[in-house]
């Protein structure tokens, strides 16, 4: 397991992405599960909200989220009207519960800010998604000390994502270290940027069997 101290010195910026890097991300899916399921039973009185939801985190965990609004409609006979709630509350939903860091992640990101590193958040993924997940992040005070950039709004405004967040921050691509998910998730900059995969920092039994990194 690695910590801060096995990072290259001479980095001055750590770019993390947000999915099971800060935080597993079906801790945000299994709550707006939740609440989707009790929106429906308050709408329609059926099925029961604890039913629902026990099903979606089956479904979600065996099969992942493609697909799993229908899965759940076929096997409650859900309107299909009901699609546009399941997918909107993936956008605005306020969670009962703040999103806890993944302690490894959280002393990672206090140390760098301790060496005087700059904390970058750079995330891919729906920009309205993500927002909304790091609205609900129990930051410890770190939120006053990261800066966030979508990918996707980057590119949609015609520019490259990391030169843009290069030269923002005064930035060589040499000065950056980026942590990401790993487990077949690669940055499509792979080759451009030092890249670690987080479960390189993740004690057991989060470690991945293939932790992916270009640098070791």
């Amino acid at each position: 397991m690695l910590t801060y101290a096995d990072i290259d010195g001479n980095k001055k910026a750590l770019l993390l992405e947000v999915d099971d890097v800060l935080f597993p991300v079906k801790d945000y899916l299994l709550q707006v599960y939740y609440l989707f399921a009790h929106l429906l039973e308050y709408t329609e009185t059926a099925p029961p909200a604890a039913e629902l939801t026990g099903f979606l985190k089956t479904a979600y965990e065996r099969h992942g989220e493609a697909g799993l609004f229908g899965r759940a409609a076929e096997a409650f006979a859900i309107d299909p009207k009901y699609r546009v709630q399941f997918e909107g509350m993936h956008k605005t939903a306020r969670l009962p519960a703040k999103l806890l860091l993944y302690q490894a992640t959280l002393n990672l990101m206090r140390a760098a800010q301790a060496a005087g590193k700059r904390l970058l958040i750079f995330t891919d993924g729906d920009p309205t998604i993500q927002l909304n997940k790091l609205r609900h992040v129990e930051w410890h005070g770190l939120d006053q000390a990261v800066k966030v950039y979508f990918q996707t709004e980057l590119r949609s405004k015609g520019y490259d994502p990391l030169d843009y967040l290069l030269h923002e921050n005064g930035l060589q691509a040499a000065d950056a270290l980026y942590i990401h998910a790993g487990e077949g998730r690669d940055p499509a900059f792979l080759d451009r940027l030092d890249c670690l995969a987080v479960n390189h920092f993740l004690e057991p039994p989060a470690v991945s069997r293939n932790p992916q990194t270009n640098n070791e």
